[in-house]
């Protein structure tokens, strides 16, 4: 990718750069799921930590879980999760904006005093779009699209996958390597001047797209 492509994932409806990652280990809790959905959900977190070279953890000591990913078939149902209301302030304008938007997804990000991505919350309203999805496919998508702070519009026109010609559908090796480049020690956990990019693009260049795969 070029800077100015990688720039791009990263740029604000506003105008602004702003490029955070996890400045903590992730604890992920999922509801709404069966068992076998789960394990994938898990399996994708897995995955992208060992990309990322990041940490998962048991507990989180601030919040228990720092990422919370909710499946369910409509909006309104978010009104009746016990305590959400704590956690996500103007829960109900927020689901009451995303029912007039017809949105099948939304993410809250919350951070730390240095900037970096402290908590995430994630909810999926499983419409026919989101149902045919294979759920592998779907999990591995969504765990991509919080290990980064990326744009609003980051995935608007591509998504964070691919498919192989074998069939298989695997994280795209290009988002991978953004993805593995931004967590190198030596990149800050947040930036919001658009050189950073040009870092990034350097640190992908420098291991070559096919590791980050």
């Amino acid at each position: 990718m070029t800077p100015q492509e990688i720039e791009k994932l990263f740029t604000r409806n506003d105008g602004s750069y702003l490029c955070a990652r996890w400045g903590r280990p992730i604890v992920p809790i999922v509801f709404g799921v069966k068992d076998e959905t789960l394990s994938m959900v898990k399996g994708a977190f897995e995955a992208l930590c060992v990309l990322s070279d990041h940490k998962m953890a048991e507990t989180d000591p601030e919040l228990g879980s720092n990422v919370m990913m909710f499946f369910f078939r409509d909006w309104d149902e978010l009104l009746g999760v016990p305590d959400l209301d704590r956690l996500i302030d103007g829960l109900g304008d927020m689901v009451a904006r995303l029912k007039d938007a017809g949105a099948n997804q939304y993410r809250v990000f919350r951070f730390d005093n240095t900037g970096a991505i402290q908590a995430a919350f994630v909810f999926l309203r499983m419409d026919d779009v989101m149902a045919k999805q294979p759920a592998e496919d779907l999990a591995l998508s969504q765990v991509a699209q919080v290990f980064l702070l990326w744009s609003e519009t980051a995935f608007s026109e591509r998504s964070p996958l691919a498919k192989l010609e074998s069939g298989q559908v695997v994280l795209h090796p290009e988002i991978g390597a953004v993805i593995k480049a931004a967590y190198d020690p030596v990149m800050p956990p947040v930036a919001q001047d658009p050189s950073h990019a040009l870092r990034l693009s350097a640190r992908v260049l420098s291991m070559g797209v096919s590791d980050a795969s």
